[in-house]
């Protein structure tokens, strides 16, 4: 399957899940939400075990190991999951707008990648949409406290990109299957302590629609999800990979508007303008990129060329 077809699958179950995690915490506690989630990826990913074993430990690839682990799920989930009590679903998929210009600077400060003003004129555009958003959204049953909860979810697309950088260091010897049989170990043990600081619901006080959303958590978006994405991002750029998640607001926005209900104002469209703009501007980072390589191809190719004509001479005169 291409990259870029997997890319938009992945973006397209993401930006589903602040639906389905939005019905589904407002069921149970997000802690419970969170674990079942993690628990439910393992299950999975334990029945896939000849795939998961797949893999070539390196020394010191514990560090990412345990990195990505404690990025995405662990502090991710942790996030997002309060950040969506108090945001609503659409408010909450623009944020992840960000999330491009946060890979290139954490790429720029982890991988020593090529950072360009474009990435810095754009964060600044998309932090300040994201801020404008949260003062011009009012609380609301949806979003009673979006400071807080845009916030949260600022600070998950933090570790989203701590995550997207640990894979492209893991990926080409580990399987997508075994890194996310690792979030879900990881998300499972991490997460069950705080079951013990919660009320847990009764036998009659259980929803079935927001167990199946818990399921559909668990099983499309991080298995699926996660595993397109894996396998994409060992084709591509980090950068190149991160995005493709500019399509996540578009889906939260129109599932949000379809399932749920949620309807903007105008001065939330505006902000929501804003971080576009600066995502857009942003994406010059990588032309910039490109023209970049192609200048070195091209200067290496007549670096060489010049080599090749200059030593004909020198070694007919040799021969002579």
């Amino acid at each position: 399957m291409p990259a870029s077809l997997c890319l938009i699958i992945a973006t397209f179950l993401w930006g589903s899940s602040f639906i389905a995690l939005k019905y589904a915490i407002a069921i149970y506690d997000p802690a419970l939400v969170i674990f079942l989630r993690m628990l439910t990826t393992l299950v999975m990913a334990l029945c896939l075990w000849r795939y998961v074993i797949r893999f070539k430990y390196h020394q010191g690839d514990w560090k990412y190991l345990m990195g990505m682990s404690l990025a995405e799920p662990c502090l991710y989930f942790l996030f997002e999951g309060h950040a969506m009590e108090y945001t609503s679903a659409s408010q909450a998929g623009v944020i992840v707008s960000c999330l491009p210009i946060i890979v290139a600077l954490l790429a720029f400060f982890m991988l020593k990648e090529y950072i360009s003003k474009a990435i810095v004129i754009g964060f600044t555009f998309c932090i300040g949409g994201s801020t404008l958003l949260t003062l011009m959204s009012p609380s609301s049953e949806q979003a009673p406290n979006p400071l807080l909860g845009n916030f949260l979810e600022l600070m998950a697309m933090v570790c989203a990109a701590f995550y997207t950088i640990s894979v492209k260091h893991l990926v080409a010897r580990y399987s997508p299957l075994t890194l996310i049989a690792l979030q879900g170990f990881s998300g499972s043990l991490f997460f069950a302590p705080f079951l013990l600081f919660i009320d847990l619901p009764s036998e009659n006080q259980h929803d079935l629609g927001a167990l199946l959303s818990i399921l559909y958590l668990g099983s499309c978006v991080t298995l699926g999800g996660y595993g397109l994405y894996n396998y994409a991002i060992s084709k591509v750029s980090v950068l190149t990979a991160a995005a493709y998640s500019n399509l996540i607001p578009i889906f939260t926005l129109i599932l949000s508007a379809i399932i749920l209900g949620e309807v903007l104002s105008l001065s939330q469209w505006l902000s929501i303008g804003v971080v576009f703009v600066g995502v857009m501007i942003s994406q010059r980072h990588q032309e910039l990129v490109v023209d970049i390589d192609n200048a070195d191809v091209v200067d290496g190719n007549l670096s060489a060329e010049t080599n090749n004509r200059n030593s004909v001479p020198e070694a007919k005169e040799s021969n002579g």
